[in-house]
């Protein structure tokens, strides 16, 4: 019976972007709050400020992703364009080729040329993209796919914020807001750190400090320049 094995690096593609995505939609969403709060606004700005940054936040993440995969797809797509054509104009040469990095992994030189001819039997694009160009299916870019996770985990991190925004009192939405959200960053950056295998105390303090600094930043910045009721 073939043996699944496990391996974190697996994990390394989803988990950055669903990771990516919560601590932003958190953080930026916990710091706008945090300044309009600390610029005594009324409870209906808050809100609207909290709303708004979720909604702007999470258009902007899946924009981003869109045109940065997409980017990718078009560059993968060209390179198995050109390989395609150069396995039609001088299939020898990209057998030879093939060959070559089998052995320059370790095989030995006829094991290499049998490989690569078998290989080529079953999947010339195939075996190239993969061995040549370092490509497969479990990485292949997906513009459509990576703008919904990155829109989802960004709403979903900003969440928390905004139902504070709208069940917590002004008066004591600043530092309650403070505390539940480095409460939450150090769960998520725990969480995020041992399902890729990293010390959980490191990962949960690197993500805990640097919102800690952001909110602080954007709450001068209201106590600063806000308006005085």
């Amino acid at each position: 019976m073939p043996h699944r094995e496990f391996h974190r690096g697996e994990r390394v593609g989803w988990l950055r972007a669903a990771v990516l995505g919560a601590n932003d939609g958190l953080i930026s969403t916990s710091s706008l709050v945090v300044g309009v709060a600390a610029a005594d606004a009324d409870s209906k700005a808050v809100l609207v400020a909290a709303l708004a940054g979720m909604v702007a936040g999470a258009l902007s993440m899946a924009a981003g992703e869109y045109v940065s995969v997409s980017s990718q797809a078009d560059t993968e797509e060209a390179d198995l364009s050109r390989e395609r054509a150069e396995l039609e104009a001088s299939p020898e040469t990209e057998h030879a080729e093939l060959a070559g990095i089998y052995v320059a992994r370790g095989l030995s030189p006829e094991l290499a040329a049998k490989v690569a001819t078998e290989l080529t039997a079953h999947d010339a694009l195939g075996a190239h993209a993969r061995d040549e160009l370092g490509m497969s299916e479990g990485t292949r870019a997906r513009p459509l796919q990576a703008a919904l996770a990155s829109a989802t985990a960004f709403a979903v991190g900003a969440t928390p914020p905004l139902l504070l925004a709208a069940l917590v009192p002004t008066q004591s939405l600043t530092w309650t807001l403070f505390t539940a959200t480095l409460i939450l960053l150090a769960l998520l950056g725990g969480t995020a750190a041992q399902l890729g295998g990293a010390p959980l105390v490191k990962g949960a303090a690197r993500v805990t400090f640097w919102g800690a600094v952001a909110m602080g930043c954007t709450a001068l910045v209201g106590r600063l320049f806000g308006a005085v009721v």
